[in-house]
């Protein structure tokens, strides 16, 4: 399926998903062709893209954290750390050590677009500003190390998938299910749009 296609296929979720948040009728009209178009072959890319929304939702975390302090949305040594550990993880899975790193940048830039849109978000509207601040080290790390050992696993199990043909369609249609499943708004579907371009063709 050609690039295009695959992006009609993610834009059905966004009109999905946002008619669902909005309470509209015309998401649950909408809802059976989307669920009879991808729901058998996307089903063994499903766990990836389930794990990247879940990884991509802990941004307003991050955020929250980081908002107001000067600690900065973008922090190229953590990155680096993050990037060094999985990939040295995912060469004693058996995996491609360079095609694990990015999809894991994916990731990363994914969950920074996230964040880059509440601040504005924020700034825009002070009322909407988090009230508390989540502790990164203690509560929020240690949720996205689980996600990562969660991610290396299933892209194991899904090598055979992400080398075939039909990926691009099987992904795309994954992640309709996902967004709409957790009725993602529209800034954390542009996100979980970040997070996917790194995943097919990868070993």
């Amino acid at each position: 399926m050609r690039p295009h296609r695959l992006r009609s296929v993610f834009v059905t979720a966004v009109v999905v998903a946002a008619a669902a948040v909005s309470g509209t009728a015309s998401a649950t009209a909408r809802v059976p062709a989307v669920a009879h178009a991808s729901t058998a072959p996307a089903s063994e890319l499903g766990a990836l893209t389930e794990l990247f929304t879940e990884r991509l939702l802990l941004a307003d975390k991050v955020a929250a954290a980081k908002y107001g302090t000067e600690m900065p949305i973008d922090d190229p040594v953590r990155e680096r750390q993050i990037l060094d550990d999985v990939s040295a993880r995912a060469a004693g899975l058996g995996l491609d050590p360079d095609s694990v790193a990015a999809v894991f940048r994916d990731q990363i830039e994914a969950n920074k677009l996230v964040q880059r849109g509440l601040y504005a978000r924020w700034d825009a509207h002070p009322d909407e500003r988090p009230t508390e601040r989540p502790d990164l080290a203690k509560e929020v790390r240690p949720a996205l190390d689980l996600i990562t050992t969660r991610l290396l696993a299933a892209l194991r199990e899904t090598v055979p998938v992400r080398g075939d043909a039909s990926c691009g369609p099987r992904l795309y249609a994954a992640a309709a299910l996902s967004a709409y499943g957790h009725r993602l708004d529209v800034l954390r579907l542009k996100g979980l749009g970040r997070a996917l371009p790194s995943v097919c063709g990868a070993g």
